[in-house]
């Protein structure tokens, strides 16, 4: 009789690390945006390879999907998301394409660099004034989309499209948590195909699961407290550390 052996990551490090993450990523999902995220995936591939650590997030990243897209659905822009879910579809299925045949060091650097000049430019007072149309949602949702689906850091190609359209906090983290949950529904499609959704892997994210709905709720919380202004600024200052450690 064949005796079936389930798994899990036992390394007392990789909790270490996977524990702040989760909660990290959680709060950027319930109120101070996706580009805070993109710390997660950094800080738990020390101790595990890259597509194991995204692996064990996504499952993590569904449900606190599910409590942001419950507590600020109402308030998402609809328009915006019409405009972002069909290219960003497109940005999944090529990172699909992608992850198995090599990595993604240069995407990783040229959005980095696009990051920082973004930030730049707002901290100068360079962006324009007129905001973005229909060909810079299709452009950035798809980025956000490939992004997302790799290492997922889709915040930062989304944060360049949504913040010039100047939203209220509300609707930027709405339309935000709604777009990412819908991407991240998505990104099941290619990481299962993949086989990186393995019983080790998904018992993994289990035993982590019950940290998605505290980080969340801190991100609500803080987003009560915060002023529009502050949100924003962390979003740019999410984005700034998002775009250095691409670059790096």
């Amino acid at each position: 009789m064949n005796i079936v052996t389930v798994t899990i990551v036992t390394d007392p490090y990789f909790y270490l690390v996977a524990v702040p993450a989760v909660l990290i990523f959680g709060i950027g999902k319930g109120g101070l945006g996706g580009a805070l995220g993109v710390v997660a995936v950094p800080m738990m591939s020390l101790s595990l390879p890259v597509q194991q650590a995204a692996a064990i997030l996504l499952p993590i990243l569904l449900l606190m999907d599910a409590f942001a897209v419950k507590h600020h659905y109402r308030f998402a822009d609809l328009t915006i998301l019409k405009q972002m879910l069909v290219p960003a579809g497109f940005g999944v299925l090529l990172a699909g394409l992608f992850i198995q045949g090599s990595g993604n060091r240069a995407m990783e650097l040229l959005l980095g660099i696009i990051s920082l000049a973004f930030v730049t430019f707002y901290a100068m007072h360079w962006l324009p004034e007129t905001k973005p149309g229909r060909l810079s949602a299709a452009i950035w949702s798809l980025l956000s989309g490939f992004t997302s689906t790799t290492i997922h850091s889709g915040g930062a190609p989304a944060s360049i499209y949504l913040l010039p359209l100047k939203l209220d906090k509300r609707q930027l983290i709405a339309t935000m948590a709604v777009f990412f949950a819908a991407v991240n529904a998505m990104k099941l499609v290619p990481y299962a195909s993949l086989g990186l959704l393995d019983v080790e892997n998904i018992l993994t994210s289990l035993i982590l699961m019950p940290l998605a709905p505290l980080g969340v709720k801190l991100g609500i919380v803080l987003l009560d407290i915060a002023s529009e202004k502050w949100v924003y600024r962390l979003c740019f200052g999410f984005l700034f550390v998002s775009g250095i450690y691409m670059v790096c």
